[in-house]
């Protein structure tokens, strides 16, 4: 059978799924359509028509080359397609967004044929994705004489493919959707489980609303009775997009109620509006913007207020509210960029000014950020080959500069790294700056959208500003199956030659490391300055500043090494009194929350904002556990403030790590690892002679609030419940419901435990190790009365424990170790009351292969306790995903309930548990 014939068998197959042919990104496949293109008696001529004009993915994509050089035959008279008029050709190659097509253009604009060159100038000046080879022939043909190539360069000087573009519309009409109450998870828009399917966009598409057909129809309804206006997604009473950056939520919102990007690429949307009561998170309003979206700050439900002005709770200590206006399914309302004002009726409802900001204003009109992104950076370089000034055509950026304010540490940061800023002038919080980005890090479910996305933009190889980049393959871990064996190889082939160093190696020279891409990256940086962009929200490291971002974003800092976004304000948090010896870290992050939330009457100051830790005496690893849980604190990122001396034994950790992989196998021809350990010894040297101390902020810096942490007030484990049974729904599954161990009054009963994800470290292993043989001590033997599945992060700690011996304790207890040259084929259903030893990478955290049983209590080291995320609800019960500390978990495992505190101080009796104590020193300048 021939290609065709299988994309027409494919085609059948995908109708009874309700879906439409894929779109066509092989050179193959449309090599041969374009055969039977050309061959006018064919049977499938008039099929091949349609999917060769319809139908095919642009950028750099292998299918986009065979169709950019098919148009360039027919708009130089080579090929005759009566469908096809040169001036459609034309038309075809100006929506195919860069690469293989701006190659086509440029050579018919740069060529004899002086009539074709003006019509190949006119499609040019309307493109944005040029790089510099692209703009060096223009440069070339300029110094030659050509007067095209100066038109052009003149166009883009003047950035007229922007300036030429539609105003955005002044008054955008919506109809309000609740897709939820309370904190919307990404896993609502785009669940885990569905991971396989991300870069397919229509078949991902339906498992908008998780698959709930009967909310995905009420959409279509409202569309269908409002078809002039936009639906609104709406967070009630909640934040909207929790959890995750997740492009493909974004993407699916866009397609289920945003515009066709173009009517020559199939499913890509563009333009969602999306709001919620307390706003975006942080990473997703980010994706939002990629897509030219509009994303709102409902405040239309409000914290109440006594007569001194403080919040009024009821009989549970929870805030009261009140509704300012309702958004109720089905309501219309009017966005006006204007004003910038949400109106009902004619009436005033609410200043939406941040939504509608002029770089936001600027998204919109573009079609998304890339656009303005590009355009910037090509209008500059076209102003720098014309020796010319840059007319000021984009929205200048805002710069905040205070005289007399000292800086946070991420203002510094921010500073250091800025790009085209006033020369000069200090920048505070509320500053918009360019930066270039050190780190970058893709995962793999979210990875082959990556790639997609740099296709897309016609990128080709790394930026040679970024430091190092990592491709993981953490995500799909736990089970290889045919879905993980059809995507993984290939997107670590693709970014392997995009220039990431990748956890698989396409060529099989060494051994397939499925580490957890955050552990990874904690790594590989090795500067406490430096700006780190990975795709995925616990992109949070304990050495410079790391920010968690949507697949596109990742695809812009790989492809240019730079980013852009607002300086955050910061929060400051040290740490007084001393912990109990029983307690671990852990129960110091959740007990951060716990107070902050306490001092703040309810008020998360975390949200949106950097959280500035002055961790002072902790080295990365344990660090890290602080950082990560900040993206459940609903923060932007956090910074960790170090003793030198700590920041120095962290980047020996650091190098030593790098040089496993080295030693691997795993560098590359820019030899980048080695670039990364060269420059943590440049910096451990500055460390040393006190040229350039650890990163600390200005004693006089501004803060949007100071907490500080009493240790003594944690007297007992603390664990995040999703207080799954609460009668108001709102309260449900959000991370702030921190409770203390003795409140489950050792009863509650556990059905299964999970010691890892990103949150644990080699510590947490040895720990485990050692209640191991703690528990056979004191009682004789080790038997579980719930399983335990442990899935260590990183293969380096897997070696460190079998060369220190605690792995051989673990073994000791486990019915099952894993086997990496017998991968998992199958997620497991059911499980028995023992050890799991699992391979390194995320498991249950992810929730995209590995599950809890329905209706299981779940007591996990993870982060995620959404609903549906780590366990399914059951028809008897809900599940319930609780997160605490190691001890905790592994106790909770051997009793099959929660334990008493006595019970809990006995387990871990002798086991050094943490060696935090706050810093003695001032960590400021």
């Amino acid at each position: 059978m021939s290609i065709y014939k299988d994309y027409l068998k494919e085609i059948e197959d995908r109708k009874v799924q309700g879906l439409h042919p894929k779109p066509i990104d092989g050179a193959e496949l449309l090599s041969k359509i374009i055969e039977q293109i050309k061959d006018v008696d064919n049977e499938y001529r008039e099929g091949s028509l349609n999917f060769f004009i319809y139908n095919v993915l642009p950028g750099t994509t292998s299918a986009a080359g065979v169709k950019a050089k098919f148009l360039k035959e027919i708009i130089l008279g080579e090929s005759v397609v009566k469908e096809i008029t040169p001036a459609f050709a034309l038309e075809q190659l100006s929506h195919m967004k860069g690469g293989p097509s701006v190659e086509v253009l440029l050579d018919i604009a740069l060529g004899s044929n002086v009539a074709l060159a003006k019509e190949a100038a006119e499609v040019l000046k309307t493109q944005v994705f040029l790089y510099e080879a692209d703009t060096a022939r223009l440069e070339e043909a300029l110094k030659n004489g050509n007067t095209i190539a100066k038109d052009i360069l003149e166009s883009y000087a003047k950035a007229e493919f922007f300036t030429k573009l539609p105003d955005v519309e002044e008054e955008i009409k919506v109809v309000t959707y609740i897709a939820g109450v309370g904190d919307i998870s990404t896993d609502l828009l785009s669940p885990g489980g569905d991971a396989h399917s991300r870069s397919d966009r229509e078949l991902h598409g339906q498992c908008l609303f998780e698959h709930n057909k009967d909310m995905q129809n009420e959409l279509l309804a409202l569309k269908e009775q409002h078809p002039d206006k936009r639906v609104m997604l709406i967070a009630e009473k909640g934040t909207m997009g929790v959890g995750s950056s997740r492009m493909s939520g974004v993407n699916n919102v866009a397609l289920w109620t945003g515009v066709p990007f173009s009517k020559y690429v199939p499913f890509i949307n563009f333009a969602p509006v999306i709001a919620g009561t307390n706003g975006i998170a942080p990473i997703f309003l980010t994706t939002v913007s990629v897509t030219g979206g509009i994303g709102i700050d409902l405040k239309n439900w409000v914290k109440q207020k006594d007569a001194d002005g403080n919040t009024i709770v009821d009989a549970d200590g929870e805030p009261v509210l009140k509704q300012t206006y309702s958004v109720d399914t089905g309501t219309v309302l009017t966005i006006n960029t204007k004003t910038k004002k949400l109106y009902k009726d004619g009436e005033e409802l609410k200043d939406i000014s941040a939504a509608l900001t002029p770089p936001k204003m600027e998204f919109i009109k573009a079609g998304g950020s890339y656009a303005v992104v590009f355009g910037k950076k090509l209008q500059t370089l076209a102003c720098k080959i014309l020796g010319i000034d840059i007319p000021e055509v984009y929205a200048t950026s805002k710069e905040v500069s205070i005289e007399g304010q000292g800086l946070t540490a991420v203002e510094k940061i921010f500073n250091k790294n800025a790009v085209e800023n006033t020369p000069g002038k200090t920048l505070h919080a509320g500053s918009n700056v360019r930066v270039e980005v050190n780190i970058v890090g893709s995962q793999d479910t979210t990875g082959l959208m990556t790639s997609q996305e740099l296709e897309m933009m016609a990128a080709t190889v790394i930026s040679p500003i970024v430091d190092g980049a990592y491709q993981s393959g953490c995500h799909t871990a736990s089970v290889w199956d045919d879905k993980s064996k059809a995507n993984i190889p290939r997107l670590m082939s693709f970014m392997n030659d995009f220039g990431l160093i990748t956890g698989r190696d396409p060529k099989g020279k060494y051994f397939p490391m499925t580490d957890v891409i955050h552990k990874v990256l904690n790594d590989i940086t090795v500067g406490d300055w430096d700006i780190i962009i990975g795709g995925d929200s616990h992109t949070r490291m304990s050495k410079g500043v790391a920010f968690g971002a949507d697949s596109g974003t990742v695809a812009l800092a790989l492809a240019t090494g730079e980013a852009t976004m607002p300086i955050p304000e910061s929060v400051k948090v040290t740490f007084k009194g001393q912990m109990k010896s029983y307690m671990d870290f852990r129960d110091v992050v959740h007990a951060t929350q716990s107070q902050m939330l306490k001092q703040f009457g309810g008020e998360n100051v975390f949200q949106g904002r950097i959280i500035e830790v002055h961790i002072g005496t902790l080295t990365s690893d344990e660090a890290f556990t602080f950082t990560d849980w900040t993206a459940e604190m609903k923060a932007k990122a956090s910074i960790c403030i170090s003793e030198d001396d700590t920041l120095i034994e962290s980047l020996e950790i650091a190098k030593g790590r790098i040089q496993i992989m080295i030693d691997k196998g795993m560098d590359n021809a820019n030899q980048v690892l080695k670039g990364l350990v060269d420059k943590a010894n440049t910096r451990i040297t500055e460390l040393k002679t006190g040229i350039k101390p650890a990163l600390r902020p200005d004693a006089n810096a501004k803060y949007y609030a100071e907490v500080i942490i009493d240790l003594d007030e944690i007297a007992e484990p603390m664990i995040a419940d999703p207080d799954v049974n609460n009668e108001d729904v709102s309260k449900r599954y959000t991370h702030d419901n921190i409770r203390p161990l003795s409140y489950y009054g050792g009863t509650k009963k556990v059905d299964l435990g999970f010691v890892g994800s990103c949150m644990v470290h080699k510590g947490d292993m040895k720990i485990l190790a050692q209640m191991l043989k703690n528990i056979e001590a004191q009682q004789g033997k080790v038997e579980f009365k719930a399983p335990l599945v442990v899935a260590p992060p990183t293969y380096n700690i897997v070696d460190e424990l079998k060369a220190e011996g605690d792995w051989d304790v673990l073994v000791k207890y486990s019915g099952f170790e894993f086997d990496d040259s017998a991968p998992k084929g199958l997620a497991r259903t059911k499980y028995e009351n023992m050890l799991y030893l699992e391979r390194p990478g995320c498991n249950l955290c992810m929730g995209n292969q590995e599950k809890a049983e329905p209706g299981d209590t779940v007591m996990a080291t993870s982060t995620r306790l959404f609903q549906g995320r780590v366990v399914k609800d059951s028809g008897e019960k809900k599940g319930e995903s609780l997160l605490s500390s190691t001890p905790v978990v592994v106790l909770s495992t051997i009793l099959g309930r929660t334990p008493t505190l006595k019970e809990y101080e006995a387990a871990v009796d002798g086991i050094v548990l943490t060696k935090f104590k706050p810093s003695q020193k001032q960590l400021v300048q």
